[in-house]
């Protein structure tokens, strides 16, 4: 049985509106779209009837009300928004979207994942990673027949929205920029949630798929990601969002993760939808005592593709290492805005974000890093680099430190570059010819952060991906 679905036609906008109600319009359409109500939720299919299911669900409703609420007070943003100078969101703005699942088909389209109607297991064969336990999603949904825990089930607590207790509420949207546009949107939107939960002490052999699939043409989808590592975990995760098709799509994701104290959490974000997809993307990060964050961030697909990343310094002896790599071919845009908040002292933070722009691609970097007064003894590196493969590509850098403390060492910097041409020539002198000499260069650039990436077999897929996008240039 297929859904019925609503769809945003900008001809049904209000005649001659201003652009602030423009794009408050659009938001709220976006809000219908996927917000039950409060006559309905979309995690009525998901909880078993007892009464501590029902508490926790009556806080998601409450919680998605709350801020179904406030997105009617709110307007897609404008380059008028310092935060979105760079980034020209009329490509989400011109979407004729619709939803693929409303709350009362729900239920049902669960029952359609899991008997393999909606997406067959070899769909997604060639996106699934050797050696991992795998959750996948669908248009936003947990789809169980695609998924594969594997042994880590026995230490890790694993699955979607019925898996979320009463703590893991009382952390739900409390995270770092939650009242975001986007990030409030989600939650006053999402369908289903990934739950990872590593219980104290658990340390995980392989790493965590987190695979989330966008299947429909104009399909609106608000994956959401709730991951804690308790004290003394060490998890590795990857975060991964792919299209099966090459229609367009609106993928508007969160992913809150928090770690207790002396706990490792290495966690790999994956970008590659197809050309026409719009992805705005939110990681929030809290992390406390003695504990180790990784991130790598990769982003290739998407016609408009954002990445917010906002890691925050709740205890002392804290290290965050954040790298990232875009790659943005034809007329893509590329956006990543990172901050990196110090609360304690004696902490540290590296991050390395590197980007191509090749042909009519765009690619803006704006990272802040904040230590105030009380964070002394910080250690914080920042660099940006760039490479420019076309005179009609387009990079924005906008490195920024902010320190109020005095005893500290904080560097940062941003360069933009075309291909060396004595590097090219040393190539060329030891008999490679110069396109030859050109991709290796390239490949060289983007495998620095590559190389950090958990999977060999996703390290390949993404190189060659890598040099697809960029080949055509040389």
């Amino acid at each position: 049985m297929g859904f019925t679905t609503e769809r945003i036609s900008n001809s049904d906008r209000a005649i001659d509106p201003s652009p602030v109600e423009k794009r408050a319009a659009y938001l709220a359409k976006l809000l219908a779209l996927t917000h039950p109500g409060r006559d309905a939720s979309p995690f009525v299919a998901l909880f078993q009837v007892d009464s501590t299911a029902n508490l926790v669900f009556q806080g998601i409703e409450t919680l998605q009300n709350q801020a179904a609420a406030r997105i009617l007070e709110l307007a897609i943003p404008s380059p008028r928004d310092e935060n979105w100078r760079f980034t020209d969101l009329s490509k989400l703005l011109a979407l004729d979207l619709a939803a693929a699942a409303v709350a009362g088909q729900l239920d049902e389209r669960h029952q359609q994942l899991d008997e393999g109607s909606f997406v067959p297991a070899e769909a997604i064969a060639p996106y699934c990673l050797p050696g991992t336990s795998r959750l996948v999603f669908v248009d936003g949904v947990y789809a169980a027949h695609l998924s594969d825990l594997g042994s880590v089930a026995d230490t890790i607590t694993l699955g979607q929205g019925s898996s979320l207790t009463m703590t893991a509420l009382e952390s739900l949207a409390k995270l770092p920029d939650a009242d975001e546009v986007f990030t409030t949107l989600n939650t006053a939107s999402f369908q289903d949630v990934a739950v990872i939960r590593a219980q104290p002490n658990a340390v995980l052999a392989q790493p965590i798929h987190l695979l989330f699939v966008s299947i429909a043409d104009r399909t609106l989808a608000h994956p959401r990601c709730w991951i804690r590592a308790e004290t003394g975990s060490n998890i590795t995760l990857i975060e991964d969002y792919v299209s099966l098709g090459e229609g367009s799509s609106f993928t508007n994701a969160v992913t809150e993760v928090v770690l207790g104290e002396n706990t490792v959490v290495n966690h790999s974000r994956i970008q590659r939808e197809n050309a026409q997809a719009v992805h705005i993307g939110k990681t929030a990060v809290i992390q406390a005592r003695d504990s180790r964050y990784c991130n790598i961030a990769v982003q290739l697909g998407g016609g408009l593709s954002r990445h917010n990343l906002e890691v925050h310094h709740q205890g002392t002896q804290v290290q965050s290492n954040v790298y990232g790599l875009a790659i943005a071919a034809a007329d893509q845009l590329m956006d990543t805005h990172s901050n990196i908040q110090y609360n304690e002292p004696h902490c540290q933070s590296n991050q390395l974000y590197k980007a191509i722009a090749t042909d009519r691609g765009r690619s803006v970097f704006n990272g802040r890093i904040n230590v105030p007064q009380k964070a002394q003894q910080t250690n914080a590196t920042q660099l940006n680099r760039n490479l420019l493969l076309s005179h009609r590509a387009r990079i924005d850098t906008k490195p920024q430190l902010e320190i109020v403390a005095d005893n500290v060492k904080c560097t940062h910097g941003a360069t933009v570059s075309q291909l060396e041409d004595n590097q090219v020539f040393y190539l060329q002198s030891r008999g490679i010819d110069r396109v030859s000499a050109q991709k290796l260069l390239i490949e060289a650039f983007a495998l620095e952060i590559l190389h950090k990436l958990p999977s060999e077999h996703l390290r390949q897929t993404l190189a060659t991906s890598v040099m697809r996008l960029t080949e055509e240039v040389l």
